[in-house]
């Protein structure tokens, strides 16, 4: 003897299978989309990271051939540039300059002894002049051809607390790292500079330099 279905319990497994469908659907759309987000994502942050590493490779040359008033070009319009000799960002005490106040200071003969903060160790004041200053914590070494280079990751890191990412919220940086340069120290005389930059109408600025070195 053969059972058979009523219309009507054919016609809600249809509608069953067809939900599912629709549903199976839905999640493979869903899936292809965050597929593409997430490649789209990446794209773009390594379209990010290659205009941050040449907008740090044409700034550290300026520095090294010493053009400080093209390299103002490229400090942020309002907020400034503030100049850190070590690791530790001292909000209070690290010297902040406008674009306007920093070219003043180049095109200035005499240049003013300004105390950009303290020498690790001995706690003296580190009383230069700008020229002088951008020499001993800026371009000390030659940055241009660093052994590593990363964006948005630390690789110096000595006794200092590294505070950057707290004081400079939702900027992005670049390091630019050597690791020694004579064996008897054991890496202790290791370099690094972190440039800070902010973005306004679609360009990356300039809003601080913080030069890192092994600290007692």
């Amino acid at each position: 003897m053969i059972a058979c279905k009523d219309k009507s319990e054919k016609e809600s497994n249809v509608e069953t299978t067809t939900g599912d469908s629709t549903q199976a659907v839905d999640r493979k759309k869903d899936s292809l989309l965050k597929i593409k987000y997430i490649q789209d994502s990446i794209k773009s942050a390594k379209r990010k990271d290659s205009v941050l590493l040449k907008t740090t490779q044409n700034i550290l040359t300026l520095l090294k051939n010493k053009n400080y008033l093209a390299f103002a070009n490229y400090i942020h319009p309002v907020e400034g540039i503030r100049f850190s000799p070590y690791g530790f960002i001292d909000t209070v005490h690290d010297i902040k300059l406008s674009k306007q106040k920093f070219m003043n200071q180049v095109r200035e003969p005499a240049q003013d002894m300004i105390i950009w903060g303290e020498f690790d160790g001995t706690g003296d004041p580190i009383k230069m002049t700008l020229n002088n200053y951008m020499q001993r914590f800026v371009y000390d070494v030659d940055f241009v051809k660093p052994e590593k280079r990363s964006v948005n990751e630390f690789i110096g890191g000595g006794n200092s607390l590294n505070n950057l990412e707290s004081v400079y919220k939702n900027c992005d940086f670049t390091e630019s790292h050597f690791p020694g340069f004579d064996k008897k120290y054991g890496g202790m005389d290791w370099r690094s500079l972190r440039l800070v930059f902010k973005i306004r109408d679609r360009k990356f600025l300039l809003v601080g330099i913080v030069h890192d070195e092994w600290t007692i």
